[in-house]
């Protein structure tokens, strides 16, 4: 993002849809971020002043009406005091590498949840075009700042928010398709690729774990320093084209990564 488009959709007359244009700043640049999020709380105020509730407004912008106290106040303003008890909120499993029969179901967090006896949810945050980030250029195999599909959800724990997942797409091979409709992909993604002509035929997975950002910090409702970890997984179809890339930006704090084996017995 540069100066110009932060003060384009700063200066969008209807104040959700400015809160909801920079709140799609914020996950694209972090060199930004800190005046995407004073321009963001404007708008709040402004929509709040507007008349329009606090729940109306966490709606738009796919958080919980608390954070929007909290990004009203100003989140950066002061850093929050220490919890008092180091149990996290909740924790969920994101089993490592992910195991077949779930990734070919109709939600990979929603089962694996189940499976652990948590109440489990989910909700679409974004789905359009956005700017490459270097990483996922390079998953895809196109040029960092290149449009790419994405759609982007929140996944919820007991009402906790604990993951954001983004899938991304080639813009050359799928803008024209049903990928990029809004609401959830049925009934599933993997039989949306299949229906395209694509026939999965292998997956790599990178993890990496770092500092949250602040759309990150607020969007998953974390404490000032807490960090997330990173999961990159990018499936080729049988031509070895990438055809999806698929990133989980997990609350580090709220899961376990059960770590297993593909094919063959375990070892110590």
């Amino acid at each position: 993002m540069d100066v110009r488009t932060l003060h384009e959709a700063a200066s969008i007359p209807d104040p959700l849809e400015r809160a909801r244009a920079l709140t799609v700043l914020m996950t694209e640049d972090q060199g930004l971020t800190d005046a995407a999020a004073r321009y963001r709380r404007q708008a709040v105020a402004d929509a709040r002043a507007e008349g329009i509730s606090r729940e109306q407004i966490a709606s738009a912008l796919g958080v919980t009406p608390p954070r929007i106290s909290q990004i009203a106040k100003g989140s950066t303003a002061k850093a929050p005091s220490p919890p008092e008890s180091p149990a996290p909120r909740v924790l969920v499993q994101r089993a490592l590498p992910t195991p077949p029969a779930v990734r070919g179901s109709v939600s990979l967090f929603l089962v694996e949840a189940e499976r652990q006896g948590i109440k489990a949810d989910r909700k679409m945050l974004y789905i359009g075009l956005e700017s490459a980030s270097e990483h996922v250029a390079h998953a895809l195999n196109v040029e960092p700042g290149e449009d790419v599909v994405a759609r982007r959800k929140m996944m919820f724990a007991n009402d906790v928010p604990v993951r954001i997942a983004t899938s991304y797409f080639r813009a050359d091979l799928f803008a024209d398709t049903r990928l990029a409709e809004p609401e959830f992909v049925r009934p599933t993604l993997q039989s949306a690729l299949l229906d395209l002509g694509y026939a999965f035929g292998r997956a790599e997975e990178t993890l990496v774990a770092r500092s949250a950002s602040l759309f990150e910090r607020e969007t998953l409702e974390l404490d000032s320093g807490e960090w997330v970890v990173q999961v990159l997984r990018t499936s080729y179809s049988t031509e070895d084209t990438p055809v999806h890339a698929l990133e989980t930006i997990c609350a580090a704090s709220r899961h376990i990564f059960p770590i297993g084996q593909v094919a063959g017995a375990d070892e110590f």
